[in-house]
């Protein structure tokens, strides 16, 4: 006899097909038989050790956050309902060009002080890896959710040529291509790039290109973000359009807002520039998060020659009063490309978190000038993180009709008052913007939050409630689901959302977390590899 029958649910498939009442069935991990209309036919029903009984629920696949930011957070805390509670059964981790294999010891030290304030310091994770193949290991220990990678494009810089602004050899770009290729074998999905940080921001196109070509050569994605966001912005999407074209490869923009002043109203633009591609054959997806105000660290903010060298260079320079004067100056008269271009105005900027107590009572602040952003960048060593009020909702509303549009929550877990984009977004989707102001049917959505990354991913048996399929699943209220997540209690988690299942096992039963770790690392689909690559 099967495991489980979902009775009486409303499936919503993930197709963006109409709705259907159905009775579900899950047996070993995966839906073993849909019958539909069950009832209220008169048919034999089917039967199961255990029965669930969904009337006035939505049953759909589980949420797949295409950008993520739990590298160590999955490991660090086993529990993880930031993202189970939404409904999310896969993460897309490795973001940003920043994150923990492949590495050297050297290497991973550095990277720890870079992205402190996204993920910690780590102080408490056992890095018994140093490989892409050797985290994933790590992941299939168990953790809550499932979670595919992306290799780092500027980890691997920083491996092999280091934090100097400067072109890679070409001995360093053979050694790079040789580690894409190797992420890529050991079930990468990918490569991302933080075209804003360092030290990946330091690679020209032309470098860029050759490693997307190795991505491509193993049936993966590249995943930028890219080197504006303020002004420029179109430039630089058009730039990551003409550079994945010529390397042939596929494209996912990251967390693809139009934010800053600069590009009030301008979505259209980027969407136009978007489908003329797509006419023309590109294959491009990107992803958002249903909010306004961005999220970083505040050292990201400074110019790149001020960051050239890694942290240390960073400090001593930061401690430098004639130094210090000069970043001053680039961000606030020039306009940092830490900063996308655009001028600093320090009161959008907000402390999310820091690591030193002494400095607890900045969080939830707006800065005030440079001479406040420098003291917290000394005393905390580069660790604090940041909210950026810059966005425009017109903007947010219109990307995310668009038809490759998929769900990203960006979601940074550290720190005080982190965004609530980390604990929300999947309910936003649902109960804001298909609910309350109905920008996406309850169809339509689903279908960006589900099969639209899997296709993406490149995943033969996620993303539908479909036979055969693998039984990540989420049960929601549709009337009720909201994100319980603010500003102001951005930790608060959803509500409406009483069952998860992450290959066929309860994450969240009955609105509470299970001790259950059943998730694990998702593969990059075999390919024949090309004999020819490097």
């Amino acid at each position: 006899m099967e495991e489980l029958v979902i009775r009486d649910a409303d499936v919503v498939d993930g197709s963006g097909d109409p709705s259907y009442r159905a009775d579900v069935v899950v047996d070993r991990g995966r839906i073993v038989s849909i019958v539909k209309e069950a009832a209220a036919a008169g048919c034999q029903r089917p039967k199961a050790r255990r029965e669930l009984d969904a009337e006035g629920l939505t049953l759909s696949p589980g949420f797949i956050d295409m950008h993520a930011h739990s590298d160590l957070a999955l490991l660090r805390d086993p529990d993880h309902s930031a993202k189970a509670a939404q409904g999310v059964t896969l993460e897309v981790l490795g973001q940003d060009g920043l994150s923990y294999a492949p590495v050297d010891d050297r290497t991973l030290a550095e990277v720890r002080r870079a992205i402190t304030g996204w993920n910690g310091h780590g102080d408490d994770i056992d890095f018994d890896w140093r490989s892409v193949g050797g985290y994933l290991d790590r992941l299939d220990r168990g953790i809550a959710v499932n979670a595919a990678y992306l290799i780092p494009q500027g980890t691997v810089r920083a491996l092999v040529v280091g934090w100097e602004d400067r072109e890679a050899t070409p001995e360093e770009l053979a050694r790079m291509r040789q580690l894409i290729a190797e992420g890529m074998e050991q079930g990468a999905v990918g490569m991302s790039s933080g075209l804003t940080y360092t030290p990946g921001m330091y690679a020209k196109d032309a470098e860029l290109t050759e490693l997307c070509r190795v991505v491509a050569r193993y049936g993966g994605y590249y995943c930028p973000h890219h080197r504006s966001y303020g002004a420029g912005a179109l430039e630089a999407y058009a730039e990551m359009v003409a550079l994945t074209r010529e390397a042939g490869c596929s494209l996912h923009l990251a967390h693809a807002t139009m934010n800053f002043g600069v590009n009030e109203g301008r979505a259209p633009e980027l969407l136009s520039l978007l489908d003329e591609a797509l006419a023309s054959g590109a294959d491009i997806s990107l992803d958002t998060y249903p909010y306004t105000p961005g999220c970083t660290t505040l050292v990201a903010m400074l110019p790149s020659w001020a960051s050239e060298g890694g942290p240390e260079e960073i400090l001593r320079r930061l401690a430098d009063d004639e130094v210090s004067e000069r970043i001053r100056h680039h961000l606030e008269v020039i306009g940092s490309d830490g900063c996308h271009g655009v001028p600093m105005e320090w009161d959008t900027i907000e402390i999310a978190g820091v690591t030193d107590p002494t400095l607890s009572h900045y969080v939830g602040r707006r800065l005030d000038s440079w001479a406040t952003a420098r003291h917290l960048l000394l005393t905390d060593r580069l660790a604090p993180s940041i909210l950026q009020h810059v966005g425009h909702e017109d903007n947010v509303r219109t990307i995310m009709r668009h038809r490759v549009h998929t769900g990203g929550s960006d979601g940074i877990l550290q720190g005080a008052k982190p965004h609530p984009r980390a604990y929300g977004t999947f309910p936003q989707y649902l109960g804001t913007y298909v609910r309350e102001l109905g920008v996406l049917s309850l169809e339509e959505c689903v279908a960006h939050l589900t099969s639209r990354p899997a296709s993406r991913l490149r995943l033969p048996d996620r993303g539908l409630v479909k036979e055969g399929y693998r039984a990540d699943l989420v049960l929601f209220d549709p009337r009720t689901v909201a994100p319980g997540s603010t500003f102001e209690n951005p930790r608060r988690l959803p509500t409406g959302i009483p069952h998860v299942l992450v290959n066929g096992h309860f994450v969240i039963e009955d609105g509470h977390r299970t001790d259950a770790l059943p998730g694990r690392a998702v593969r990059r689909s075999p390919m024949q590899r090309n004999t020819r690559l490097l």
